[in-house]
């Protein structure tokens, strides 16, 4: 990626500097912590145009605080690639520039050769900036919706906010991501308060989960003919003991939400806990689904959100936790099943489904997406070892083929210490078995993948908005109702106060709104 995005600043008559050399005892170029990023940006100078080149999953904490001082311009560039992750981590970064207040540019390619890498290259080397296409997006408040589903959404705000919730917080801030830590002020404007827990006290709490409760988890999942990819080998392979910790996990958690009375909760999953425990994969995806083994109070006895899901926002997004929350609620009460889950929009290419080419986004989370989403549900899923190189212990995820349908899509996110909302609609399409492999073998085989089609936002009219690596996914029965749906959702966050963006083609907006009779009868 450096040679080809060095060649292509070359054709347009510039040379590169790196600001940081290959450490040859660490065998590799990357900025690597917060500390690192400090210096190196201490000897850049600050008016310099620079370009903050991402071929993999990066911690963008490690350059934030040499970039919100940075005055001159900056340019974000990604590989479009599956395989090397360097567009998840542009879009984690950008999210966290967006929320900071740092003005940049954003540019993504395959190879740096094509045409609309090289025009908006040209124009941010002439002019510091790089002109998107946002002709997509449109304004809630220059939106037009039915009186039936404004007065149902702000309806809905107004109960959410008065009601109140718990965010169960174990522990905030991971990987670097600055932009999925809400501000607590902002946070409680819509009727939501933190509950900050810790990673230690679910070890802990795991600890106290016996053998057998944990054996009842595993068997109830056997029986509803979920799969797990078992080995021996307990430094490169699933083992059922793993598998076991895990359900420990669940019930530690469950049990933990209950007793501090938790609404929606997020575990960081990734640092601290991984050196003590398997990963909480299984546990997410778990936690995301209505239908899920019974967790059991350790002092009364009593079943702990029964005939619920407790949404868990993965990787402590807190944006994606409220999101979450108000979803699983709003849909719960629309009479449809409300499963949700964020994804990482990880990856795409167009493909014929049927109707013609199409751009299919890949995305893919590590194994929180509830086994409702999946063809098949625990019957299509199977839990497969997450990587030795991120999770030494080991740790199964909850994997399956994201089925068919409807969806409405958003992402909430901070922008001028202001929650704001992107939203719309989109279809998750089947392809052909070899070619879900093929997509799988690009990316990461091990985490469940959605094959998403978004109505009327293309490719790079997603990259250069979206201010996150993820995107928030939930289920609707059928296309209006998607559509209907998401226009209440809307209304629901304008009534919290958030500033609300519909995305792409959300019918019923503008002229042809949907009649109040007509939105009667889809509601019903």
């Amino acid at each position: 990626m450096e040679a080809q995005l060095t060649a292509a600043l070359a054709r347009q008559g510039w040379t590169v500097r790196r600001a940081h050399a290959y450490d040859p005892v660490k065998q590799h170029g990357f900025l690597d912590s917060q500390r690192m990023g400090i210096e190196v940006f201490r000897g850049i100078d600050p008016q310099q145009p620079l370009i903050v080149a991402e071929s993999v999953w990066q911690y963008s904490h490690h350059v934030l605080a040499g970039l919100t001082t940075h005055q001159g311009p900056i340019l974000t560039v990604a590989n479009w690639s599956g395989q090397w992750p360097g567009l998840v981590g542009m879009l984690n970064l950008n999210g966290c520039l967006t929320k900071a207040g740092v003005p940049y540019s954003t540019l993504w390619s395959e190879d740096f050769t094509d045409a609309f890498f090289e025009k908006g290259l040209r124009q941010w080397l002439r002019d510091g900036t790089v002109t998107q296409d946002e002709s997509h997006v449109k304004a809630f408040g220059d939106s037009s919706l039915s009186m039936v589903e404004e007065h149902a959404g702000r309806a809905f705000g107004r109960r959410f906010r008065q009601q109140k919730a718990i965010m169960g917080v174990f522990d905030e801030g991971c990987m670097g991501m600055y932009n999925a830590i809400v501000p607590d002020e902002l946070l409680h404007a819509t009727g939501v308060f933190k509950e900050r827990l810790s990673q230690s006290t679910l070890y802990a709490a795991m600890r106290e989960v016996s053998a057998a409760d944990a054996q009842q988890v595993l068997d109830w999942l056997l029986a509803k003919g979920m799969k797990f990819n078992w080995g021996t080998d307990d430094a490169t392979q699933l083992t059922k003991d793993q598998t076991l910790k895990q359900c420990q996990m669940y019930i530690a958690a469950v049990r933990l939400a209950a007793d501090f009375g938790c609404d929606t909760i997020g575990i960081q999953y990734q640092q601290g806990l991984k050196d003590l425990v398997p990963a909480s994969d299984l546990v997410e995806g778990l936690l995301n689904n209505t239908d899920r083994p019974p967790v059991y109070s350790a002092t009364t006895g009593e079943e702990l959100y029964a005939g619920q899901a407790l949404p868990h926002f993965n990787e402590v997004d807190e944006c994606a936790g409220l999101d979450a929350l108000l979803t699983y609620r709003l849909w719960n009460e629309l009479g449809m099943s409300g499963e949700t889950t964020l994804h990482d929009i990880r990856w795409g290419q167009a493909y014929d489904t049927g109707d013609g080419e199409e751009f299919v986004w890949v995305f893919l989370i590590s194994g929180a997406a509830p086994p409702a989403h999946f063809i098949d549900g625990y019957a299509g899923a199977s839990s497969e070892r997450q990587t030795p190189m991120y999770f030494r212990l080991g740790g199964g995820t909850l994997r399956g083929v994201s089925r068919p349908g409807a969806i409405v899509w958003s992402r909430i996110y901070v922008l001028n210490n202001k929650l704001h909302c992107d939203l719309g609609v989109g279809e998750v399409v089947a392809l052909p078995p070899a070619e879900t492999q093929r997509r799988w073998q690009e990316t990461t085989p091990e985490w469940p993948i959605m094959h998403a089609v978004l109505g009327g936002v293309s490719r790079d009219q997603l990259m250069a908005r979206h201010k996150a690596n993820h995107i928030q996914v939930v289920y609707a029965p059928y296309a209006a109702k998607a559509h209907q749906a998401c226009r209440i959702k809307a209304a629901a966050l304008a009534e919290l106060g958030v500033e609300v963006h519909f995305c792409g083609d959300v019918k019923g907006l503008g002229a042809d709104a949907v009649p109040a009779d007509q939105a009667a009868v889809l509601t019903a």
